[in-house]
């Protein structure tokens, strides 16, 4: 096992200077349109401990806003109460976000520190259907990049003879079910389904 960096490096090649120069401290204005086009971002956190967490947000483009060059506000929509990441941001504030562009094959890179927000002023331009997100969560820039697509190349995650049939695995709803208790009869299972199917159609926010 690899015990140390000076032992990891001494099996790659040197950093190219484009590769360490492009790391950014603040928005400029191509990470800025990056954001604006992104529906979907993963944020990593981790708790008191050092404890990893990874959790996806999405909504329409341009949902994570601008505040100013060092600062954005990722609206925070309903789910289901368990509250990782925010708990986790309370014990520690540093985060790394991974934001996509469907069709893009680069991704953009931010790292920084993060607060909980319930401003209704600031929140006021996160309303969708007409509601307003309880709380958000406030990322003060320290970190900026663009990182290149060898990863969505290799996964060709965009390509369209790519997609998975979801029929391979149960729905969610039936894997949880299974993984939490004994055996749900058919009728049981069925009303669940239909009832997270409905929440996705009347409380995505």
């Amino acid at each position: 096992m690899i015990g140390n960096e000076e032992e990891l490096r001494a099996k790659f090649g040197e950093v190219s200077h484009l590769a360490s120069a492009k790391s950014r401290p603040a928005l400029d204005k191509y990470s800025r349109q990056f954001i604006a086009l992104s529906p979907f971002l993963v944020i990593s956190t981790a708790d008191a401990k050092g404890r990893a967490d990874l959790s996806p947000r999405g909504d329409p483009p341009g949902f994570v806003h601008v505040i100013d060059d060092n600062t954005i506000l990722i609206p925070d929509r309903p789910g289901n109460n368990r509250l990782d990441t925010m708990a986790n941001i309370v014990a520690n504030p540093n985060v790394g976000l991974l934001f996509f562009v469907p069709g893009f094959e680069d991704t953009l890179r931010l790292n920084g520190k993060a607060r909980i927000t319930d401003d209704k002023a600031l929140l006021s331009a996160c309303t969708v259907n007409g509601k307003q997100p309880v709380v958000g969560i406030l990322v003060t820039v320290e970190e900026v990049f663009l990182h290149c697509a060898k990863a969505l190349k290799r996964s060709k995650l965009w390509e369209p003879d790519y997609r998975q049939d979801r029929a391979q695995l149960p729905s969610i709803a039936r894997i949880i079910l299974e993984q939490t208790c004994t055996p749900v009869a058919e009728p049981e299972a069925a009303k669940i389904d239909a009832e997270v199917e409905e929440e996705y159609r009347s409380a995505l926010y």
